[in-house]
């Protein structure tokens, strides 16, 4: 009876999230949103799209992660979500229905709304289900975000190549289902009160039980709440950021957050432009398989995510050398799709790399999500996402903004494999250094042990 209630539990809150995941996920336009914004619905240049558009999500994320941190735990986390839902629908209604570069700047500005209350989701995953389930949970909210995507860039594929479908009607289809995520936000239940609403309100309620017959008194019992919800706030702002301070302490949480921050951050860059080398790798036919290589990706990326979540090892012996091996990997599959001539060899690469992106990404999550106070769960994920973000703003200042470098897009993606080559490194030499250390650690203890047996238990 109490592992049915157990189940139970975790089971509720997590079966609604994984259909608005799966939901807001499945857009089918997106591997073809290049050729949707450059072809004659829009008429905007690949020029406009590198330069002027694509670049707007980036620093707009940069600017809203911050508010939305901040709220995201007053809030209780479903508002965001229900946030999230709209902010998406308002961006393919623009993509669908706006014309022009400043459309499509204010679409992408909208979608950078949705970006930036990703952390609600997890964030409120974590709040509503016990510790011990958090690496199923993970799994399974991650893998139906996963297949969402992945069965909407097949559909796509499905669509334009064997149904002759344009990709208006692709943007239709996306819009429907955005519109059902959003719908389904709503019959989310709604978490238990976070500590910062919880103590405002007691003090609130503290407050009025003071009798305030006239004027005078009425006045001051408001004086008084406002003090006691002033002083409040200054306190919970004060628990954050030692609690904050108490995370980022741990060695641990440290490392995991720092991989969880530089692979969102290229993860980003190479899925936001890899259609563009696509393109200068067949310039004649770039889009023929983008959206069933990139749903037989994400399926992969699911399947594997899900796996990770029923997956047992010592994360905190092996976990930092688990993500610098595969971390090499994915950097070497960047260095091939960018040297190579064949779009079928860098569309194998983009395979590898976003396979194992999630899987490593599952990883990092469920291992921070363990040691954390399940009230900070907004702040340290948001944390890494604001950091992720500062990162990509800088590289995409650097090698695209039209005030900078101007790499070619060939040059970029070069630049972007090196990046994962230094993540690899760090967490190469830092995985080894844990393992030595947690060896010697369990070598003294089994000495000491021996030392301390009797002495008939030597012989």
């Amino acid at each position: 009876m109490i592992a049915v209630k157990r189940k139970a539990d975790w089971v509720g809150p997590t079966v609604p999230l994984c259909i608005y995941g799966f939901c807001s996920m499945m857009r089918p336009i997106e591997p073809f949103m290049t050729e949707f914004l450059t072809g004659p619905y829009k008429n905007l240049t690949t020029e406009q799209v590198t330069r002027q558009v694509y670049p707007v999500w980036t620093y707009s994320s940069l600017v809203l992660l911050i508010p939305v941190l901040l709220v995201t735990d007053f809030l209780r986390y479903k508002p965001v979500i229900i946030l999230q839902g709209f902010s998406q629908l308002t961006a393919f209604l623009l993509v669908l229905v706006g014309s022009g570069v400043r459309s499509a700047q204010f679409a992408f500005f909208s979608y950078s709304i949705a970006v930036a209350a990703d952390v609600a989701c997890l964030s409120y995953i974590y709040s509503v289900v016990s510790p011990s389930f958090y690496q199923r949970v993970t799994g399974y909210v991650k893998g139906a975000v996963l297949l969402g995507y992945g069965l909407g860039a097949l559909l796509g594929q499905l669509l334009v190549s064997l149904g002759g479908v344009s990709l208006y009607c692709l943007a239709i289809v996306t819009l429907v289902s955005v519109s059902i995520a959003l719908i389904t936000s709503f019959f989310l239940p709604m978490p238990e009160t976070s500590l910062f609403h919880k103590g405002t309100c007691s003090a609130q309620q503290g407050s009025s039980g003071e009798d305030s017959h006239d004027s005078e008194s009425q006045d001051f019992s408001t004086w008084m709440k406002s003090v006691m919800a002033a002083r409040h706030v200054a306190r919970m702002l004060r628990t954050l950021a030692l609690d904050c301070k108490k995370c980022y302490s741990s060695i641990a949480v440290l490392f995991f957050c720092i991989w969880a921050a530089t692979g969102r951050c290229g993860f980003y860059q190479v899925t936001g432009y890899v259609q563009l080398l696509w393109v200068y790798k067949q310039p004649h036919n770039f889009t023929a398989y983008n959206g069933a290589v990139d749903g037989i990706s994400t399926l992969a990326g699911a399947a594997a995510t899900v796996a990770v979540g029923h997956l047992s090892l010592e994360w905190s012996v092996w976990g930092e050398l688990v993500l610098g091996g595969f971390t090499f990997l994915i950097a070497g599959a960047l260095f091939l799709m960018d040297l190579t001539d064949s779009i079928w060899i860098s569309y194998t690469c983009f395979f590898i790399f976003k396979t194992v992106y999630m899987q490593l990404s599952t990883i990092c999550t469920f291992q921070i999500a363990k040691m954390l106070n399940r009230e900070r769960y907004a702040l340290v994920f948001g944390m890494n996402s604001f950091v992720g973000t500062i990162l990509q703003s800088v590289l995409t200042a650097i090698v695209i903004s039209s005030k900078s470098l101007q790499l070619t897009i060939t040059l970029q993606f070069l630049i972007y494999a090196s990046y994962f080559v230094a993540i690899s490194l760090l967490f190469t030499v830092r995985g080894v250094y844990t393992l030595l250390h947690m060896n010697r650690l369990a070598g003294g203890n089994q000495a000491e042990r021996a030392v301390n047996l009797p002495e008939a238990s030597r012989l």
